[in-house]
């Protein structure tokens, strides 16, 4: 013990600064993050990628984790005031998406699941834009290739020609700021293309996007979200293996016969001996005098079993911030109030990574380099765009809107925010992923038609059925045309009811 560890023994304060009986084992590492993540980042991620292959829980926990955090996809609607110019904007966004992937297997949104994933999985993932010819048949001459942690070789360390640090496969400049990336040309797991195995390719870090949700200061590579639990999660699959096995093995014996000890032991059963009776349904089996029989009875998991199996994957769901019911696919422990806590906890963890993970270091840096190549390539006029570049980039980025266990209750809620000033109708639809302008576009073509057709699917005392068809035809500002008219009814139908009272 150092003179430090005898002082604290001595001043007392902090237990979990001592030193006594009961933390003697209790040998916490001083190195930093980039320390262990050098040692030991590519068996974690090796891991990670087993479990999620073999593994049940893990493959449960790593799709939820893609499906809530970017679900459909998380899209931009443009703040550029101009209707015009960004209804033309949206629609070459929209046609670029399609595009977006250079392997061609998904789409923008697609490439933002991929990236959810992979950051579950490896703690990290690069994307490198892959600049095309305006010949090549793109609405927009820009598309992206994804790269998994694995192609930037974390023991790529030492000192760039220009003189700069490289450390873990990225080179920094003077001032700390990252200036490329060393990757390699090949996967280094993928014997399937041994050409151009191990050589390294520096790409200017304009050109990559680094996603990672760093867990310390100066953290530079990640780490998968599964550390916490792959011990775990492995363990819990052996001993249910074994469980498995121990009761197949067990009800393999169906009886066991008991004869008399014969004349020689050592001679060979005879084939029509007992071990060569089968058992049918109905059976009547003669046996020799002295002979016995007794029927196997497996022994059975035990009333421990399902309690601790719910215990450890309660530990699983914590350590990943999965919700039991998501992990273990499970809605029977829990009612409505306690899934809807739960849900609610998720749903804020989700929507922070979303919005300071996903939007800022994917969403954003593709969303300007898209404009940036349609603008200088001709597929979009926006005038002074490089006086105005920051306004013209400016988007709300929407993720798919939650769905609730109720949703008419939170509906009729959320009606009630709107009627009472609380919030506005274009908030209320940038909730739900889509642009008001749009909506309003596509509901007043609806109308039209409705008009057209003498058709109206308008509920009484809707909003959207406006003042006049409340007034009805003899009020002020009434309407002389069928089709807008709504039968005068008594105060009680046009005030919202209660969802208890509707069918």
């Amino acid at each position: 013990m150092n003179w430090r560890q005898r002082l604290g023994a001595f001043v007392g304060g902090f237990d979990a600064g001592q030193h006594h009986r009961r933390l003697r084992g209790f040998r916490a590492t001083r190195a930093h993050v980039n320390a262990l993540i050098a040692a030991s980042g590519p068996d974690i991620t090796a891991r990670a990628r087993w479990l999620v292959r073999n593994n049940g829980y893990a493959v449960n926990a790593v799709e939820s984790w893609a499906a809530n955090t970017v679900g459909d996809g998380i899209k931009p609607i443009s703040k550029i005031a101009d209707s015009a110019r960004k209804e033309e904007l949206q629609r070459l966004w929209l046609a670029w998406t399609d595009e977006a992937d250079a392997e061609g297997l998904t789409d923008f949104y697609g490439l933002q699941r991929r990236a959810a994933r992979e950051v579950f999985l490896a703690g990290e993932v690069f994307f490198r834009f892959r600049p095309r010819r305006t010949g090549d048949g793109l609405s927009v001459p820009v598309q992206m290739q994804m790269l998994p942690s694995e192609m930037l070789p974390l023991e790529q360390t030492g000192v760039s020609a220009a003189g700069n640090p490289i450390r873990q496969g990225i080179e920094f400049d003077r001032i700390g700021r990252r200036v490329a990336y060393h990757f390699l040309r090949r996967h280094p797991g993928d014997s399937t293309d041994p050409g151009l195995s191990g050589e390294i390719v520096r790409v200017p870090a304009t050109e990559v996007i680094h996603v990672i949700d760093p867990v310390e200061g100066g953290q530079l590579r990640g780490v998968s979200k599964l550390a916490p639990a792959i011990v775990k999660l492995f363990l819990l699959d052996q001993y249910d293996d074994a469980e498995l096995d121990r009761k197949k093995v067990a009800a393999m014996y169906a009886m066991f016969v008991t004869s008399p000890a014969p004349e020689n032991p050592l001679a060979p059963e005879d084939e029509d001996g007992p071990e060569g009776v089968e058992i049918s349904p109905g059976q009547i089996v003669r046996l020799d005098p002295g002979e016995d029989v007794t029927i196997g009875q497996p022994a059975d998991s035990g009333g421990t079993y399902e309690p601790f199996q719910y215990r450890t994957l309660l530990q699983i769901s914590a350590a990943l911030g999965i919700p039991y019911p998501y992990l273990a696919n499970d809605m029977v422990k829990g009612n409505f109030s306690n899934s809807r806590l739960a849900l609610i906890e998720f749903r804020r963890r989700v929507s922070a990574w979303q919005h300071s993970v996903m939007v800022w270091q994917l969403c954003r840096p593709v969303y300007a380099r898209w404009m940036d190549a349609a603008v200088l390539s001709g597929a979009l006029t926006l005038p002074r765009f490089e006086a105005n570049r920051s306004q013209l980039l400016a988007a709300d980025w929407l993720p798919t809107k939650w769905d609730w266990v109720d949703p008419l209750k939170d509906a009729n809620a959320e009606i009630a925010q709107i009627e009472a000033g609380l919030k506005s109708r274009t908030q209320a639809i940038a909730e739900r992923g889509y642009d008001a302008e749009q909506v309003d576009r596509d509901i007043a073509a609806e109308r039209a038609r409705e008009r057209a057709l003498g058709l109206d699917f308008r509920r009484p005392g809707s909003p959207a059925q406006g003042v006049q068809a409340l007034q009805g035809p003899e009020g002020d500002g009434g309407n002389d045309d069928d089709t807008d008219q709504t039968d005068k009814t008594d105060d009680a139908e046009h005030r919202p009811r209660d969802p208890e009272d509707q069918s």
